[in-house]
C-alpha cells in the first residue's frame, strides 16, 4: 500500500520550533512533488507548502513564508518541514501527500495530491 508517514507534531510554546518529518511506505518519494497541508478545527484544508521532485522548486503559503522551509532527502525517501517562530493560528493536523510536480509556474491541488498519511498534530500554545 503506498503511503505516507508523518512524524514529528507536538506541543510548542509560541515562538518555539517544530521539524516535520514525511517518509514513504511502499514507493519512491523521488518522483513526486511532495506537499505539506493543514487542516485546522472547522476549517478547510489548507495547502502550507510544496517541494518538486527534484528539490529545485518550493512553495509556501503567505501565512508561513518567511518562517517555514521545506526540504527533501530523496536517498532518504523522507521530506521534512521546519517551522520557526510558530503562531498559535498554526495550530492544526498537518499531513503530507505526494502530487504531480508543478506546471510552469502553477501547482496542482489537493485533489491531485495522494497516498496521504495519518497526519501529526502541532499544537502551539501558551
Amino acid at each position: 500500500q503506498l503511503q505516507l508517514v508523518e512524524s514529528g507534531g507536538g506541543l510548542v510554546q509560541p515562538g518555539g520550533s517544530l521539524s516535520l518529518s514525511c517518509a514513504a511506505s511502499g514507493f519512491t518519494l523521488a518522483y513526486y512533488t511532495i506537499g505539506w497541508f493543514r487542516q485546522a478545527p472547522g476549517k478547510e484544508r489548507e495547502r502550507v507548502s510544496c517541494i518538486s521532485s527534484s528539490g529545485g522548486t518550493t512553495d509556501y503559503a503567505n501565512s508561513v513564508r518567511g518562517r517555514f522551509t521545506i526540504s527533501r532527502d530523496n536517498a532518504k525517501n523522507t521530506v521534512y518541514l521546519q517551522m520557526n517562530s510558530l503562531k498559535p493560528e498554526d495550530t492544526a493536523v498537518y499531513y503530507c501527500a505526494a502530487g504531480p510536480d508543478p506546471y510552469g509556474n502553477s501547482w496542482y491541488g489537493p485533489e491531485d495530491f495522494g497516498a496521504w498519511g495519518q497526519g501529526t498534530q502541532v499544537t502551539v500554545s501558551s
